[in-house]
Formats: structure tokens, sequence, C-alpha cells
């Protein structure tokens, strides 16, 4: 049994009549004796497309409970077990409800799919994934129900089911698509005739995307090599010269003559790596033809013709477009060029172009120095050992006589050494000079430019071609070394930029210094600008060259997109440099976006914490503020009431009240007017040295009396603490701990010396606190478990922390041994008590008397 087929009729926007189609479709089938069901089809009450339901059988629906309703949904199983031939199936994006088998409706169908059921879908474009953000930015809605685009594309059929805006409106008019009073409202919002007609594009341009790679696939199944003109594609073919932009627009003049034109611009390059194009105008030539709608290709081949016509064939181009060559008159006796090579092989099926423009033949610029590849003293010993090693040679010669053939030999081997230590144009000095020396001291006649035997004339002959072979052999190898080393040296480097970069471990400084090495400039800086008529700023820069403020200014500028620049100074950077310096300074401008979006990170962070604060300070004030002032307020109008005769008791308890809500406002307005402190960084501890058994024992007035058991040593050391941050801490403290310590159970706060540290403990025997709810207790408005409103505002515990670190210290919480809660406030040590020196020197006295 195969796999079903699927498909999918696609419309621009609801209403254009997909389901009607597909309800028109499954009545053809079912006259032709299809065994066709409705396994889900919804006719959202269009009277048109009800009565097409008549007529089709229909698999009765599953019904799903969810939040309190009762929903219908496609019975996937019994779809399943009906087994029907083909199933219709609306709303393919649909997202089913909680309970389904599957969470998308479009993996019910690829279960049909799988199951051998053909299967008939709709879809609007809107609901395509990789649209989403394009949809939105038009209608202003984010579609939440999305399928993805490979299910579409993977279906057998996609039909495009059109209608004009104009039409659709009237149909929404006449109520054809929803209720009346929905109308107006769709009309002027969704339903705009500028939605409808970027949606219907939307949708016209993914079916045609659609044919197009059908077609595709079909000249790649039939091997059909031979060029479709189905629609006008422009091949532009790029050199890297000042003339490409020139092309790039004359194609995009001729695309624009046709419906569909499309422009591909293509730069070839030589798999050896050599070029001389020049990096900064290409990519000028890629942002021209980019914002012309083409697109651009870079393409490796050392047979250029050849690779071009390979291209454009392989995109079934119909036109391509050259430049006139800008080759010399004289350079034509190498061959043909580029333009005439393409237009005699591109057959009768592509039509060629050649253009004219104000470079050509102004000569191609073609870098001939590779002999700087090795090195200026390398270059200084060739040419010495080229030049002056053969008369060297034949003066030292001159007092033997080894015969011809080892003469011969001597020379060669020199020829050898100056290819070895300068390259190709030493090498070939060192044959002529050579060859010359041969012919006059060593080939009858002797002392003569004259050779008489014809065999010394193949022998100096084969002599200066294996000496020319030699040196064209060695510079070859040289220039292949200086290749592998030079781009091992660039995948370092873009290794380093992958792995720190992308890591977020390099600031934009850094980077910045990192270019500056790397290519020994005196300063690199990063220029951006918000739009061509804006002056351009330094985003970022290091180094201590002098300042550039555009990048004209500097001596290399690297383009980062339209509006961004890497500026270097110091030396002009050679054409095969600027490979690297572009990855750079693409890494530098993916930095900078890195660090603003971790800006705004940072800005949205402390706005949604300010909001928060503020929020819980609305709710304190609302609830845990209100409640005191409605307890003194009621006690108040109590007591000043003269209809009611009060007893002393009673007065003593409404005064009691009042006394109490009293303390409880003055205890939330401290906590909240120390949390806003510390939320704006206005804590400013003033530390004094101080004994904790002064301070502690103050913290403990808010508690009922007999609820804490005090721990404090003498002995202790002095701590360096501000006195009414620690008094305000350790109240928190101890009230938080007494709140949930059970009743009779006592807290107990004991202190103890660790090395150059003091800690307090409060140790509660309450309920305690889960580890993965440690550190949220801490956090300003918690409160732990189910503590009523009324307990507090949660802000309690924060301030503790918040003030502990203010005076350097740190609170944590630990659990108590055998149950409960301990917090642990430590604290920095001033030093040994004064008063109690003499007791040490006392009790070392003994010690030093022994010793």
């Amino acid at each position: 049994m195969g796999r079903g087929k699927l498909r999918i009729y696609l419309g621009a926007a609801p209403g254009v009549g997909k389901t009607y189609a597909m309800l028109s479709e499954a009545h053809r089938r079912v006259e032709r004796g299809t065994d066709c069901v409705m396994a889900f089809v919804e006719h959202h009450d269009r009277p048109r497309t009800e009565v097409m339901l008549h007529g089709l059988e229909q698999v009765p629906r599953r019904r799903l409970e969810y939040r309190g309703g009762v929903f219908p949904e496609m019975d996937l199983d019994a779809v399943l077990a009906r087994r029907p031939q083909v199933a219709l199936v609306d709303e393919l994006a649909h997202t089913n409800i909680p309970g389904s088998r599957n969470a998308k409706r479009w993996q019910d169908v690829e279960e049909l799919l799988a199951a051998g059921v053909d299967v008939i879908s709709t879809v609007n474009i809107q609901h395509l994934e990789s649209l989403g953000d394009v949809v939105e930015s038009i209608t202003g809605v984010r579609q939440q129900e999305t399928v993805p685009d490979e299910v579409v594309r993977r279906a057998d059929q996609v039909e495009l089911v059109d209608m004009s805006p104009e039409a659709l409106r009237r149909r929404m008019a006449h109520g054809n698509i929803y209720q009346p009073d929905k109308v107006d409202a769709a009309l002027s919002n969704y339903f705009r005739p500028g939605n409808l007609t970027a949606l219907r594009e939307l949708a016209l341009l993914w079916v045609a995307d659609r044919v197009d790679a059908y077609l595709t696939q079909y000249r790649s199944d039939h091997r059909v090599s031979r060029i479709w003109g189905s629609r006008e594609r422009i091949v532009v073919g790029l050199t890297g010269g000042p003339e490409g932009r020139t092309l790039i627009r004359r194609a995009a003049r001729l695309a624009e003559k046709g419906a569909g034109g499309e422009v591909l611009a293509v730069y070839i390059a030589r798999s050896d790596g050599l070029t001389s194009a020049s990096p900064k105008e290409l990519a000028l030539q890629r942002t021209l033809v980019e914002d012309l709608g083409g697109t651009f290709h870079h393409v490796v081949g050392d047979d250029i013709p050849a690779a071009l016509l390979a291209f454009a064939r392989g995109v079934n181009a119909t036109q391509i477009v050259l430049g006139s060559s800008r080759r010399r008159t004289w350079q034509y006796v190498f061959g043909p060029g580029v333009g005439a090579t393409v237009a005699r092989e591109s057959g009768s099926d592509l039509d060629v172009h050649i253009v004219t423009h104000d470079e050509v033949a102004k000569g191609r610029g073609l870098p001939v120095a590779r002999g700087a590849r090795l090195g200026r003293s390398r270059r200084v010993w060739g040419w010495l050992v080229g030049v002056a090693g053969p008369p060297v040679l034949a003066a030292l010669l001159s007092a033997v006589d080894l015969g011809l053939a080892n003469d011969m030999l001597l020379f060669l081997a020199l020829t050898v050494a100056a290819a070895l230590l300068g390259g190709l144009f030493p090498a070939l000095a060192s044959a002529a000079v050579g060859s010359l020396l041969l012919n006059y001291f060593y080939t009858p006649p002797l002392h003569r430019w004259a050779i008489a035997d014809p065999k010394n004339i193949v022998a100096i002959v084969i002599f200066v071609a294996v000496g020319a072979a030699v040196a064209s052999v060695v510079d070859l190898a040289a220039r292949r070394t200086h290749q592998a080393a030079r781009l091992r040296a660039e995948s370092e480097i873009l290794s380093f930029l992958a792995g720190n970069v992308l890591r977020g471990e390099t600031g934009l400084e850094d980077l910045l210094e990192r270019v500056r090495e790397t290519f020994g400039m005196e300063s690199a800086a990063l220029l951006e600008r918000a739009s061509d008529v804006e002056p351009w700023t330094c985003a970022g820069r290091a180094g201590q060259g002098r300042p550039v403020e555009r990048p004209d200014q500097a001596d290399v500028d690297m383009p980062v997109g339209d509006h961004m620049a890497l500026a270097l100074t110091g030396r002009v950077l050679p054409a095969e440099d600027r490979r690297v310096l572009a990855a750079f300074a693409a890494q530098a401008a993916v930095v900078l976006d890195r660090r603003r979006l971790q800006e705004e990170a940072d800005r949205a962070r402390t706005l949604a914490e300010g909001n928060r604060i503020r929020t819980a300070l609305l709710a304190a004030v609302s609830h845990d503020l209100r409640t005191p002032l409605a307890g003194i307020k009621a006690a108040v109008t109590s007591l000043r009431s003269e209809d009611v005769e009060w007893s002393e008791e009673d007065r003593a308890e409404l005064l009691e009240g009042i006394e109490e809500g009293a303390d409880r406002l003055d205890h939330l307005v401290g906590n909240l007017l120390d949390m806003s402190r510390l939320q704006t960084g206005t804590v400013t501890p003033l530390i004094r040295e101080i004994d904790l058994d002064e301070v502690v024992p103050m913290a403990l007035g808010g508690v009922p009396e007999g609820s804490v058991d005090l721990d404090v040593p003498e002995t202790l050391p002095m701590v360096g603490v501000d006195p009414g941050l620690l008094e305000r801490a350790m109240a928190n403290l101890v009230e938080n701990a007494v709140k949930y310590s059970p009743s009779g159970t006592p807290v107990l706060v004991a202190s103890s010396a660790l090395a150059d540290r003091v800690e307090v403990r409060v140790v509660d025997r309450g309920p305690g606190v889960p580890d993965e709810a440690k550190d949220r207790i801490f956090e300003p408005f918690q409160r732990y478990g189910d503590a009523p409103r009324g307990a507090g505002v949660g802000l309690g515990l924060a301030v503790a922390r918040g003030f502990a670190e203010a005076m350097g210290g740190t609170l944590d919480a630990e659990d108590t041994p055998g149950g409960g809660l301990t917090m642990v406030l430590t604290l920095r040590a001033a030093g040994p008590r004064p008063d109690l020196l003499h007791v040490a020197e006392h009790a070392a006295e003994p010690e030093r008397q022994a010793s």
C-alpha cells in the first residue's frame, strides 16, 4: 500500500472559495465512482457552501470538552477505520483541541496520507509559517495557527483559488462570508483593498515559485539541457571591475520589459584563489543587484566561459549580459576573450548582450608581482645569485676543464638555486646569463658569440628550457606554499571569530584591537550612519592613529551593508587581505548588534522590574496598608461614638488595637521605603566597628516576649557594620522566623566567629523551604506558601539581604537540622574587642614563661 496523495486549495484570504472548490471537486469524484467522505468540513454558515455538503458522506465528529465547553473535532480513528479513497479535511492549519491525538490538523492529515488515503485540504496564504512576519506587517494581525511550508510544498497538487479584492469585498458586503453584524468591521480592518491586494500578490508569487520548482524538477528528471524560455532570466557576468554596475542596471532594464523578469548576477572566481577583482567593488555591486530585486551568486571555475554558460543553463536563463572586454589590442593574441567565447558557444537558445562601457580597452590591471610573495631579502639574494652567480662560476671553471656536459649541469644547478631563492625572474635571468657564458667560454669556437657544432646549439637550448621550466615549477611551489600558509592563517582567524564572537566572549573594542593587530594598522574604527544623508558616527575604535570621521578618509575601508563600514588607517592593504577583513567587518557588525540588543534587553529588564515593583506597591497600598488603616479608623470611630458607653477594658482594647495598627503601618512603610532606597541605589551605609550584643537585642523589640532565645557571646570580635541597617535587617529576620515558627517554640538567634567573619544564625522550627525556593524568597513581594496577604507585603527578607550586601556581608537560607529554616547572616569582623585583649595577654603569659 503506497502513500496517499495530497491536494491543497490555496487562497489569499477567507471567503475566496477554497471550501466551495474542494466540495465541487469531491462531487466530481463521487460522480466518477470514487469513495469520497468528508472527514471535517466547516461551512461557516455560508448558504452556498452549506448546499454543497448535500450528497457527500460525512464521518461523525468527535466532541471534546475543554474549559467548560464542548468542541467538535475530526475523529481521526473513525476516518482511518472507514478507510475511504479520498478524505476532505478543511482548514489544514487548524490547531486541535487539547486532548486530541495530534496538536495540529496537518499532523492528522500526515497520518491519513501514511495510511494510503488521498486527502483534499484548504489553507490560506497567511497561515504559512514562513510568511507570518510578512502578513503581520501587512494586516497588523499575527496568525497563531500556522502550517510548515514544507507540508504544503510536499503536496502533489497545489491549486490557487483566486479572486480580485473588489469581488471579494462585494461578496463580503452581500453577507456571503461573515454575518451582517461583522461585515463593517471586517471591511474596514482586515479586508481593506490594500491588505487583500498584498495577500493576493503573496499567494500568486508563492504559487509561481512552486510552479518554477515543478519545472526545474521536471527538467532535471528528464535531463532537459535546452533552455525553456518560460520567463525571462537574465544572467549578468561580473569581473569585479568598475563596469559591473553599468551591466547590472542594463540587465535590470531588460528584465523590466518582460513580465516576471529576474536578474542573476554571477562572479566566477579562479579555483586557486588568484583574482584581480576588487572586494570592495564586488560588495557594492552585490548591494546594487539586491536593491534592484536580483540575486548575487559566487561560482568557482577555471574555465570562465564554460562556467558562465553552465550556470546560465542550470538556472534556465534566457539572456546573458557581458561587458566589452577591458583587454588591450595586443592582449587578444592570447585568445578571443570571454565575451566572444560565450557568444560563440551559447547556441540559439541563449541570447548574449555585449554592453559597452567607459573601461573598454583600458586594461585589466592584472597583478604580476608574484615574486613579492617570497619576501624582500629572498628576492635580493635570488637576483644576486641569478645575475652575479654565473660570472663567478665561469671564473671558477676557467681553472679546470670538466667538459661541456658538467659545465652545463653546474650552470643549471645555479639556475635552480636562483629559482629557490628569488622565484621565476631571477632564475630566468640566471638561465639567460648562463647560456651566454656557456656559448662564449665553453662551446667552440671559444671566446666568440657563435656555435660551430649544431649539437651544442641543441644542448644550450635544452639548458635554457630546463632552467625556465625548473624556475617555473619552483616559483609555482613557492606560491602554493605561500597560499597554503595564508589559508591556514585565515582559517585560524576565522575560527577565532566564529568561536569567540558566537560565544559572546569578545567585545567590540577587543575585536577592533584584534583587527588592528592582525593587519598591522595604526587604528581601526567601526563607522555607521542612520541613512545616506546622515553624518557618520563612530560606534567603536581601537588604536592611536589619526581619527577617521568618514570611510573615505581611511587608508582601507570595508563596507558592511548600506550604512556601516570598517575603517583602518596605517597602510593600504593588498587585495588578498580584504577577504579576511570582510569577515572581521561582518563580525564587528554582529558584535555591535549583540551589544545593542543586550543594552535593550537590560533596559527592558529594568523597566519590567520597575513595573513589577510598581504593581506590587499598588497591591500593597490597596490591601496590606488599608487593613491596618481600616482597623485604626474603626477603633477611633468607636471611641468617638457618643451612643455607646465603653468600659475601661473596652477602651484599653481599642487603644491597643490602634497602637498595633500604627506599629504595623510603621513597619510596612519602613520596609517600602527601605526597598525603594535599595532599588534606586541610594543606600549608603556608615560603617563603624561595633559589638553585636549592642545591636541584636535592640532588634527584638517588635516580637512577643519569650519568643526568641538569644545566644551572642561577649567574646565575639567586633564587626564593621552600619548599626541602623543591621538592626533593621535583624528585625526583619527575627520577625519572619517568629511568624513561621510553631507556637510555644522560641526562635534561636546565635552568633559565632569563623576566621575573619562573624555569623549570625536565626533558627526557626517552622515548615521550612525547599531548595528550589530558597533564592526566590529573597525577591521583593514574595510570600512563601499560602501566607495571607495581611501577613505583610513580602519585603522583609528582600530588605534584609539588600542591607546585608550593602554592608559587605551575605544573607543565605539553610535547612534547620530536624526541620525548619535557618537564616545565616555573615558579617565582616573588624578585630578583637579591646576590653578582652588583657584577658588574652594574661592567658598567653604562662606559655611565654614556660618557653
